[in-house]
């Protein structure tokens, strides 16, 4: 038995740890963004009402990437 200190275990938490950035110019966005807030957004003007499972996502979306300056 490994336990957690396995090299697979450290990556996944070093993943886990570290979202993706995307770096936008300054006149597209003037603050950080998830991109699970981004989706949000866009799905509210477009007349889409979010649900309890749309928040999970946004949230794990999050985590997983935002826009920054």
């Amino acid at each position: 038995m490994r336990g957690d200190k396995t090299p697979k275990n450290q990556a996944q938490r070093k993943h886990e740890a570290d979202p993706h950035r995307v770096r936008l110019p300054g006149f597209v966005i003037e603050e950080e963004i998830g991109l699970g807030d981004a989706i949000k957004r866009a799905t509210y003007a477009v007349g889409i009402k979010p649900c309890g499972g749309c928040e999970k996502r946004a949230a794990a979306l999050n985590r997983w990437m935002y826009f920054a300056r």
